[in-house]
This record gives structure tokens, sequence and C-alpha cells, in this order.
């Protein structure tokens, strides 16, 4: 059942904004993370040096390829072999990625060349004001390579839509664009480019303009950019909405709320680190939208690494001591939940059909696309239970397919016992997504609760081992 909304879900629903505001890409997401976690005094790390310094109520984070970031608390009252208890979600979310030659000109137009990421609804991405954002290589004036961030504010690219009267049956057949002939963004008109006073059109990978618009962001010369990867973002912000400011409007819902609540519950849970016995883990990875199969997904062994390398050095040689530790471990695997659509009702089933406001969301499904077991909904909602937070339950129809998350690919290879939860939410993969603030309240308040509860909970619950297993 919905709870009303309260002044601090508004407070969180305007912090949530700014986080994603600044996170237009994945890159962004992770630097964003990092600030809050540098500010609250973690400490980075590196996965190509020792970690021996590791100790009970330490705080610590690392980040891979800048796109996968994995923080971690060490509760003051750690012993060899106790669990870690994660808050797993993806700092990705669908759009349009630039190829790697981007140059491209159709019948006069100076066009970017791209390629759909995940299943983006491609249509909500034409008549919008768009630009670009990422990660550019730069080369410096030693010879040296290094990496910035950048995004362009104002509107560079456009979709165009083809109008109505040239195509009179849109309405009756539907909107499929070709991805590879009818959706390459608008860059410029080639006459204008080659008339203006601005850099010479070149035969190189990518539009000289685009270049020259990248560097003037990044205070560097066009020559200096040696390679980059670009994502197509929207320039519109995110905004409180509704008659009483009940919904939050902004790109990337999925996955970037569970995201910053997940950060912003461990940073807030470190005030009860001292009574801790287990590690509090953070894991925030990449490319989840396309399968998680690469060394930042889920799929890849960062998680695996932090793991047998936390639990070795703080175990001091204690047998077992990584394996004991994956035993007792559990995973919130938080990624947001299909709201039931006021217009289109008849797509969930009716007795698994959260709204908006309803509170967080168990996903169930037998066939493994969510790990979601009884005995790990049962520990989770105890949680939620104990923190005052409204659940609801999520399973997909019968005769529908259903989404996957980075739950049952952690449970499978790590032997984790999962639980797949989430915000529920309208406009899934749009460019514009929609949730409730009461949702982000509710989110935070059982993701805190978790961080501070689980592992005493998971104790006194008895099951066939130490722990409900």
């Amino acid at each position: 059942m919905a709870s009303a909304r309260s002044p601090r879900d508004d407070e969180l629903a305007d912090d949530l904004l700014e986080y994603i505001n600044d996170s237009d890409t994945q890159f962004h997401a992770v630097e964003q993370a990092k600030a809050r976690l540098d500010a609250a005094g973690y400490m980075r790390l590196s996965e190509r040096q020792s970690w021996d310094g590791l100790s009970p109520g330490g705080r610590y984070y690392f980040t891979r390829n800048d796109s996968t970031l994995v923080a971690f608390a060490v509760g003051a009252r750690y012993e060899p072999g106790n669990g870690f208890y994660i808050l797993g979600a993806h700092t990705d979310s669908p759009c349009f990625k630039l190829k790697p030659v981007s140059k491209c000109t159709k019948s006069g137009y100076a066009m970017v060349n791209v390629e759909p990421y995940g299943g983006l609804l491609q249509h909500t991405w034409f008549d919008r004001d768009l630009s670009v954002a990422g990660r550019v290589l730069i080369r410096t004036e030693e010879g040296s390579m290094q990496h910035k961030l950048v995004k362009v504010p104002k509107p560079i690219l456009r979709i165009p839509m083809l109008a109505i009267h040239l195509q009179r049956d849109i309405n009756s057949t539907g909107f499929n664009p070709n991805k590879q002939t009818e959706c390459t963004p608008l860059l410029a008109l080639q006459a204008a480019l080659q008339d203006s006073e601005g850099p010479a059109v070149s035969e190189g990978r990518h539009h000289p303009w685009l270049l020259h618009i990248l560097a003037k962001e990044l205070s560097v010369k066009p020559d200096d950019i040696v390679d980059f990867d670009l994502n197509v973002i929207d320039t519109q912000a995110g905004v409180i909405g509704g008659a009483e400011g009940a919904f939050v409007f902004v790109g990337r819902l999925d996955n970037l709320c569970s995201s910053y609540l997940g950060l912003r519950a461990l940073l807030d849970s470190d005030v009860s680190l001292a009574s801790e016995a287990g590690v509090r883990v953070l894991a925030l990875f990449d490319n989840e939208e396309v399968g998680s199969a690469s060394a930042q997904g889920a799929a890849g062994p960062v998680l695996q690494d932090t793991i047998a390398r936390v639990a070795a050095v703080l175990g001091g040689g204690a047998e077992g001591a990584v394996q004991r530790a994956l035993q007792a471990s559990f995973l919130l695997s938080a990624d947001m939940a299909h709201a039931l659509h006021p217009n289109y009702p008849d797509r969930h089933d009716a007795a698994h059909a959260p709204r908006l406001g309803d509170g967080i969301v168990l996903k169930h499904n037998a066939n493994q696309r969510y790990a979601t077991t009884a005995v790990s909904a049962t520990l989770f909602r105890e949680v939620c239970r104990k923190a005052g937070v409204p659940t609801a339950d999520f399973a997909v129809r019968s005769d529908m397919g259903c989404g996957s998350t980075i739950g049952p690919i952690l449970a499978s290879g790590l032997g984790l016992r999962t639980v797949d939860v989430g915000l529920p939410q309208l406009s899934m993969h749009s460019i514009r997504e929609m949730c409730a603030v009461a949702d982000v309240g509710h989110g935070y308040r059982a993701f805190l609760a978790f961080y501070q509860t689980v592992s005493a909970l998971d104790a006194a619950l008895e099951g066939a081992d130490a722990g409900l297993a």
C-alpha cells in the first residue's frame, strides 16, 4: 500500500536529480560517486597495488574502466569468514553511441554516425535537442595520454521526424525507424561548414567541427584529441513534475536512481559501522544493458576479485576465509521495476502489478530471469518491515517474455544468495522516464536498512546453515 510523501522524500528527490543531471554518461556517474566518496573520507584503492592495509572499520573504493565503481566499508567487528552485504546496480543506460568513424554526410548535411546501445525506445529520441558527452583521450604536450570527461551543454544534434504528409500511414502502421539509415543525427549544413571560417574540412574519422566543439569544451587543441567514447545525450534537465510535485521526470532513472540511492545509503550507514560484523559493499557496474559480459560488467570478475582480495587480507590466512565469506554473503540486486501503466493495464499480471508510490518492488521469475527466492525475499521483506517501508511484488505475465538484471549473473557466478528489487517506474528505456517522489524515499530507507540491519537479521534467522541459507 502506498504511503504519503514526506519532506524528506522531496529532499532526496532533489538530490537524486542533481546526481542524474550531472551523470549524462556512465563515466560521469562514476565521477559523481567518486566525489561523494572522497568527501566522506573513503580511501581510493588501485587494483594494481597491494591492499594489505585493509582493516576493520576502514572505508575504501576503486574503479574499473572509470565506468564501474566498487565501494566497501568493513565493519569494526568483522571476523574472518563473515559475509559481504552487497547492493548491486548499474551505471549505463540505453542511448545512441558514436561509432569509431562518426563522420557522415547525407544529401548535403553533416551528420554523425551512431549505433544504438541497449534496448532503447528509439522513437523517443526523435525531435529532441541532443548533444554529446563521455570520455575523450588527449595527447599532452609531453606526449603522454590522459582522459578527460566532457559534456557539450548546448544542443548540437537532432534526429528529425519525417513529416506526416510524407508518411500518411504512420499512425496506423506504427513507427519503426531503421537504425542504420533513419536514426542518424544532423550536425550541420555541409555547405555552411565549408563556407565558414571554422576548422577546415579533413579526411579524418570525425567531422572537424565536432572535434572543434569538443576541444573548446576541454580547453585543448583539436589535434590533441586522439579518440573518444561518446554518448548522444538529451540536453533537457530532469525536473520534479505532476500537479503536486509527486513525480520525477528525467532520463536514465534506469538505473541511476538505484545507483544514487545505494550510494547515499552506504554513506549514511557509516554511522553504525562500529557495530557491523560484515562488509558493506556498493557495486555499480557498466554494460548491464547489453548483457554485462565485459571486463567492467557484472559478468566479469570485478565483484569476485573484490570479495576474494578483501576476505583474504582480512582473513589473515585463515582456512577457507574467501569461500566462507561467499557463502555468508547476500546480494541486493537493485534495478528499476515496471509499474502498472494506466493506459495499458492488460500488460501486467493483475496480481503482480505495482503502482507508482507502492514502495519497493520484489521481482520474481520461475525461469531465473530474476534471482529472487522465497528465502531471499523473506529476508529482504523483514528488512523493509522493520524499517516501515512498503513492498510490492512483480512477476511478468506468463505469456510475455521477461527482462533480467545483474542478479542471476552474480548469483550463478559467485553462488550468492540474491534478491532482485527495484523502484516502480514508467517509460522505462525512454529518453525521459518517470517515477514517484515517494518511492525515492522508500528506496532510500530500504537500502539504508539493508546496510544497517541485514547482517544481524541474517544471523538471527534459522536456516539450513548458519543464517537464512
